[in-house]
């Protein structure tokens, strides 16, 4: 596979200005090199790709430098990354597609390749997930931070992807955006969609709060109703809230309570119990969606004998709480509306642990 490879990252090197163009378009030829933002099309000039050079060792053509990042590599990666494939087999298609080279015949002993998967479905959303990292040292925990949330509990469910495909609608292009992924999952973990956060590459503004510049910045996918985003198994006490950020915001006070996120005040209204829940804490947005749902689901579990309880803002949501009046001032307003007994053994617990690092 080394020599398979050696050989078809020689012969898009000698196409070097070609394959930029197809597969960076987002940037433009100064001199002996290709400029763009990153491997993944971005705009800008950070990294730059050698047009013109031996077929090897230093200054070879093909071979690529992010000054920003300090990654590095030929043009087979970029074909990689660009097109957000994943497998060695995927990109050697796609390159001798591109060069015009035959396909090799089919390994008949070979197991057989998954199907693709359905777009908007269960299994497309596991996928996507899959694809994705964790979302330490990344734009997504940058974004998490810069929303306020300065310690970040039970990660494991948000995974970050650089070039995540969105498409404004049927008449205009894919696109690809940097995105904060979510798994949602059932009661027993299993994922059954995904919720996509495309974020601006140039940073946080008050006015985006660094959701990218886009139509619709946040979009789900798969099977959501009855499910979550968790953080933390739930047991007996568990909260639940509609948006990451919210529900996020929340832990950083009761760090160790189990919390879902919902994703939308029409799923908050219908999520599922676990057997074992017997109090019930639901973080309700201030608009007029939130509070229907937010009676809903105290209907719903009261009626199977559930203590619900609202915790409701002082703003619009606990995230604006944390963001415009501080951690303090959300750690007063979450102590009065909790239960005594859940005081001692959830809240004294930011006492003890202070601002936690992000889990490694």
């Amino acid at each position: 596979m080394a020599n398979k490879a050696s050989d078809l990252a020689h012969r898009l090197a000698r196409n070097a200005e070609a394959v930029c163009r197809h597969y960076l378009p987002n940037g433009r030829r100064e001199g002996r090199y290709w400029m763009v933002g990153d491997v993944r099309n971005t705009p800008g000039r950070s990294m730059y790709v050698r047009l013109r050079g031996p077929d090897s060792g230093k200054g070879a053509a093909g071979k690529w430098t992010d000054a920003a990042t300090g990654e590095h590599g030929d043009l087979l990666d970029v074909i990689q990354e660009s097109c957000g494939l994943i497998d060695f087999i995927d990109v050697a298609t796609e390159a001798r597609r591109f060069l015009g080279l035959p396909q090799p015949e089919p390994d008949n002993g070979a197991k057989h390749r998954p199907a693709p998967a359905p777009t908007g479905s269960p299994e497309a959303a596991r996928r996507l997930f899959a694809m994705a990292k964790p979302i330490q040292g990344t734009l997504a925990e940058a974004y998490l931070r810069e929303r306020g949330i300065s310690a970040l509990h039970e990660t494991s469910s948000l995974r970050f992807h650089p070039s995540c495909y969105y498409r404004p609608d049927t008449h205009r292009p894919t696109e690809t955006w940097p995105a904060l992924i979510a798994a949602v999952t059932d009661l027993d973990g299993t994922i059954t969609g995904a919720h996509r956060t495309w974020l601006d590459p140039s940073g946080f503004s008050k006015e985006t709060l660094g959701r990218a510049p886009i139509d619709t910045p946040r979009r789900a996918m798969g099977n959501l109703l009855g499910h979550a985003v968790r953080f933390g198994v739930a047991q007996d006490i568990m909260a639940a809230g509609e948006g990451i950020e919210t529900v996020q915001s929340l832990k950083l006070v009761l760090p160790n309570m189990p919390m879902a996120a919902a994703l939308s005040a029409a799923h908050l209204a219908a999520i599922l119990f676990p057997d074992t829940l017997r109090r019930l804490y639901v973080a309700c947005d201030g608009d007029p969606a939130g509070k229907g749902a937010m009676e809903n689901l105290i209907n719903r579990a009261s009626a199977v004998g559930i203590e619900a309880i609202p915790l409701s803002p002082l703003l619009g949501d606990f995230n604006d709480d944390l963001r415009r009046c501080g951690l303090d001032v959300l750690r007063q307003n979450v102590r009065v509306q909790i239960a005594p007994e859940d005081v001692d053994r959830f809240l004294q617990a930011v006492r003890s642990t202070g601002r936690e690092a992000l889990p490694g």
